[in-house]
């Protein structure tokens, strides 16, 4: 694959960055930080006698601002319940400005480090919060932005790289098949766990998205927000063999449970969001090789080395789909 000419955040120069924030009516000393983002471009910036702030300038064509507006709402919700999430903040009556064509919302700083979530503390706390957090994306549902499904993460994701090209063409046929297998075992999963609530998600929940302070976790971005089931942000607090996430999401569900009952037959669900998300992630990369940071970053993806290992990933996904669900211990 080659990249294109077309680049989302062409333009984006220093400059613009800090007139942005100007616009807006801060008085930036000009110290300027890229942080670790491939979705959007995020940047720690310096505020003249005030602390620094983060700057968040939107992909364009990613969501629309009637989505972006969905996933402050929900931020907000939860500021309103003191939960510890780090919502954008209201600037002029709103949460996001438009500054040289490039949409952008301005957060406060939150310092932390990554948490360690194979702690049994750290993960009963962890599930205390997601707990509340679900009490919250409870209340209602969203309206414009996406629901996590099959359709959406597996079946388009099948079809663009399909379609696009993208698989090498020698391994495209094994890779096609063993998709479809996949996308087979995911549907009995789904037909075993039955009709499960849906509500608004973090959608993303893994440690780059938490800052541990000595205070607890904070959540700092919720772009991934969607609605789903509740285990979809439970599931990737977990790693190891079967017997050790079992370990772990007994401290997860104890903590959980403190504030919200946990539906057993979501459990179900487990291997088969795991196996979207592979999908998801493989479409991802290949939907965003126009943008320079991507090549730079993932430059294993276009090579046939990558797909082998995905054939590899997916057959053993296959194989544990059919398994019994996790247990927890």
């Amino acid at each position: 694959m080659k990249p294109s000419n077309t680049i989302p955040f062409a333009g984006l120069t220093p400059e613009r960055i800090l007139d942005a924030l100007e616009s807006v009516g801060y008085r930036c000393d000009g110290a300027l930080m890229a942080l670790n983002s491939y979705e959007n471009r995020v940047w720690q910036i310096g505020i003249e006698d005030n602390a620094p702030v983060i700057a968040k300038f939107y992909r364009p064509g990613r969501w629309s601002d009637a989505q972006i507006g969905e996933e402050h709402a929900f931020t907000a919700a939860m500021v309103g319940d003191e939960l510890p999430v780090v919502a954008p903040l209201l600037i002029a009556g709103k949460t996001l400005s438009v500054h040289g064509g490039f949409r952008f919302s301005v957060f406060p700083r939150q310092g932390g480090r990554a948490p360690e979530f194979g702690e049994p503390q750290i993960l009963e706390w962890m599930g205390r919060l997601m707990a509340r957090i679900h009490n919250v994306g409870a209340r209602e549902s969203f309206v414009v932005r996406e629901t996590l499904d099959i359709q959406r993460f597996g079946i388009d994701s099948r079809d663009w790289l399909r379609d696009n090209r993208v698989i090498p063409e020698e391994l495209a046929p094994v890779w096609l098949g063993v998709a479809d297998q996949a996308l087979d075992g995911v549907r009995h999963c789904f037909e075993r766990a039955g009709r499960v609530e849906q509500l608004r998600l973090h959608g993303d929940c893994h440690a780059g998205n938490v800052l541990w302070t000595q205070d607890g976790p904070h959540f700092v971005d919720f772009d991934d927000a969607r609605m789903g089931p509740a285990i979809q942000d439970l599931w990737m607090l977990l790693s190891g063999d079967a017997d050790e996430m079992g370990r772990q999401f007994g401290h997860v569900l104890a903590g959980y449970e403190t504030f919200r009952e946990f539906d057993d037959r979501e459990l179900q669900l487990v291997e088969a969001l795991r196996t979207l998300r592979l999908m998801h992630h493989s479409a991802w990369l290949a939907r965003r090789w126009h943008d320079p940071a991507f090549p730079a970053a993932f430059p294993w993806f276009a090579t046939n080395r990558y797909w082998e290992e995905r054939i590899l990933e997916l057959r053993e996904q296959i194989a544990i789909m059919q398994e019994s669900a996790l247990v927890p211990r």
